[in-house]
């Protein structure tokens, strides 16, 4: 299960970083909004899968190295709160860019320049 997860971070760490190069706006975006799983993902998975034990402890727990670590859990959880704020954040800025330029194409900025 590990190796299938691997794979897929690495495969959105590929297309967040091919979305981040093209020349539209709103793809930048979206390859902000891959990273930002694909790192979620790995914060998740660098914790380790423990798979039927669940954070908490009883008292006269034995078996404590087979208990899921919490603090992944809510750094990944603050983390997806951070990056909807922040993709929110770059929508209503491409909205104002749009309004401003009426273009979408980065390439096409240099004519404003002038």
């Amino acid at each position: 299960m590990e190796v299938i997860l691997a794979i897929l971070v690495g495969i959105l760490y590929t297309v967040g970083i091919y979305m981040l190069l093209r020349r539209s706006i709103l793809k930048f975006i979206i390859g902000i909004i891959f990273m930002s799983n694909a790192t979620n993902l790995l914060v998740f998975l660098a914790a380790g899968i423990i798979p039927g034990n669940p954070a908490f402890v009883k008292e006269q727990a034995d078996n404590l190295h087979q208990v899921a670590d919490p603090l992944p859990q809510a750094l990944v959880l603050t983390a997806i709160v951070i990056g909807l704020g922040i993709v929110v954040f770059t929508l209503a800025l491409k909205f104002k860019f749009f309004s401003r330029t009426g273009t979408d194409d980065l390439d096409q900025l240099q004519k404003t320049d002038e």
